[in-house]
C-alpha cells in the first residue's frame, strides 16, 4: 500500500483518537502530520505484526507521550497562570465546571487499564462499531463490546468512589 493511500485512509481515526488523547485539536492536528511524517519514513518496515490502524495509533500516542514529556513544565505553567486570570464571561461557572468534570473524566480514562482504555476510546471518541474495534485488536466484535462495557462500568465505579 502506497503511503497516499495509508494517509487518506487513516488520517481521520488517526487524529480522533489524537483529539482524545489532547483535548485540544491544534495540538491533535500538529501530532497527528507528525505521526504520518513518522509513519511515511517508517511504513517500509512495517512488519504487519498488527492491523496498520493500531500501529499507526501506536506511533501517535508515542508522539503524544514525548509531546508531554518535551513540554511538562511549560503545560502546567501554562494552566496554573490561565486558572488564576479573572473570568468575567457569562456562564463562566458552569463552563468551568464542565471542564473540570471533562478533565476528571478523561483522567478517569487514562487509568484505565488495557485493552479498555484503548477500546472505550475506539468506541466514543472514534466512534467505531464493535466489529471494527474488534478487527483492530485481531480480536472479534463481541469480545470488543464485552470490554467496552467492562471499561464504561470501571468508568462509573471510580466516578461513584470519587463523589
Amino acid at each position: 500500500m502506497d503511503f497516499e493511500t495509508v494517509y487518506r485512509t487513516y488520517f481521520t481515526d488517526v487524529y480522533r483518537y489524537l483529539l482524545q488523547l489532547t483535548g485540544n485539536e491544534s495540538l491533535a492536528e500538529e501530532l497527528t502530520s507528525d505521526t504520518f511524517f513518522k509513519a511515511m519514513k517508517a511504513l517500509d518496515g512495517f512488519r504487519g505484526d498488527c492491523e496498520l490502524r493500531v500501529w499507526l495509533c501506536q506511533i501517535a500516542k508515542n508522539a503524544w507521550l514525548s509531546y508531554q514529556k518535551k513540554n511538562r513544565r511549560t503545560a502546567v505553567w501554562d494552566e496554573d497562570a490561565i486558572a488564576l486570570l479573572p473570568d468575567d464571561t457569562p456562564g463562566a461557572p458552569e463552563i468551568a465546571e464542565q471542564k473540570e468534570q471533562l478533565h476528571a473524566l478523561r483522567s478517569l480514562l487514562h487509568t484505565l487499564p488495557e485493552p479498555y482504555k484503548e477500546v472505550f476510546m475506539w468506541r466514543v471518541f472514534g466512534e467505531l462499531s464493535f466489529k471494527e474495534i474488534g478487527k483492530i485488536f485481531g480480536k472479534t466484535d463481541n469480545w470488543a463490546c464485552v470490554n467496552y462495557h467492562r471499561a464504561r462500568k470501571m468508568l462509573i465505579e471510580q466516578t461513584e468512589e470519587t463523589k
